[in-house]
């Protein structure tokens, strides 16, 4: 007797409608129905608005602030369990909290791990995500994580510009395995930056280590926020005398005034993922969807195919 595996279906917390409706098209399935309810003191509940027994289900949401985000995500899993949905994989592009991986001083939280042990706890049976801020993250969780690499989409980009004498930047020490894997496929040379910071987003100094005279630079790292780091590595390039200086961002966070920055930067362009939709529109900055890549290896999940190949990093 052959096995009939019931086809998945994708719901969206209502934060990531736009980027689920993608992923939903390039797999080949309408988005699944969902609603959210509101009571006057701002609590959400959200309801299935179609079966989900014994099926697959995705639920699409990026988890950036406000915390609602999150809040949606671990109460539309909870919903899908008491639904008897027979597997359960949150898809969270850009996984918030992310940056508090570790405690660095006494007496702080390891808000990546609570988040890990909040969504199991709903019931999470599978967790699928994209360019973790610390890969050690993945370890966090007790259930199958599959952690994407933006690389996969941003690479064919990069080759398609066609630059001569390209090297490849880390705007920091911790992101320089990211630079030198990307350096790898390029067949590029290697920069680093490295930057003492006074206090969270805001930077004291930066170094360069590395030439970049008469070079075409492309500054790669997980997330771009204030953009601070990303205009004043770009700046100093410049000044050392490279040609043109590109970043590759895959979370497009860009809090507080990250917009001007990156206008007023001698960044060329910031490539940027729609994990995060952005705020608004920029003349520097390039979207490269992770719809499809997503919608491919969520397919691949669904019918038990290896994910492997997908992983160039």
């Amino acid at each position: 007797m052959s096995h009939f595996e019931p086809e998945a279906k994708i719901f969206a917390c209502s934060q990531s409608v736009h980027l689920a409706e993608q992923i939903a098209k390039n797999y080949g399935v309408p988005l699944g129905k969902v609603t959210f309810s509101k009571f006057s003191d701002g609590e959400i509940q959200p309801s299935f608005e179609e079966s989900i027994r014994g099926i697959r289900v995705f639920i699409v949401c990026s988890t950036f602030p406000s915390a609602d985000n999150l809040m949606e995500l671990l109460l539309m899993i909870d919903a899908a369990k008491r639904a008897s949905a027979r597997h359960i994989t949150p898809v969270i592009p850009y996984f918030g909290y992310a940056r508090q991986d570790r405690k660095d001083k006494p007496r702080v939280p390891i808000g990546a791990k609570l988040i890990a042990k909040l969504l199991e706890t709903a019931g999470a049976t599978r967790i699928m995500t994209m360019d973790l801020h610390a890969d050690q993250i993945q370890g966090f969780f007790e259930k199958p994580v599959d952690h994407l690499f933006a690389s996969t989409i941003f690479l064919p980009y990069v080759k398609s510009l066609q630059l001569e004498n390209l090297t490849i930047a880390s705007p920091d020490m911790g992101g320089s395995k990211r630079a030198y894997a990307y350096s790898k496929f390029l067949e590029s040379d290697v920069v680093i930056c490295y930057k003492q910071r006074k206090a969270a987003n805001i930077i004291d100094t930066m170094e360069l280590i590395g030439e970049v005279k008469g070079r075409n630079v492309i500054l790669v790292d997980d997330m771009v926020d204030t953009g601070g780091t990303l205009a004043k590595a770009a700046d100093l390039m410049i000044e050392k005398g490279a040609i043109s200086v590109r970043a590759i961002c895959t979370h497009a966070i860009l809090s507080g005034d990250a917009y001007e920055k990156i206008e007023n930067s001698k960044l060329t362009e910031l490539i940027v993922t729609d994990s995060i939709p952005l705020k608004k529109e920029s003349n520097k900055i390039r979207v490269v969807s992770c719809a499809p890549l997503f919608a491919e290896v969520m397919n691949m999940v669904q019918h038990n195919s290896s994910i492997s190949g997908k992983f160039l990093m």
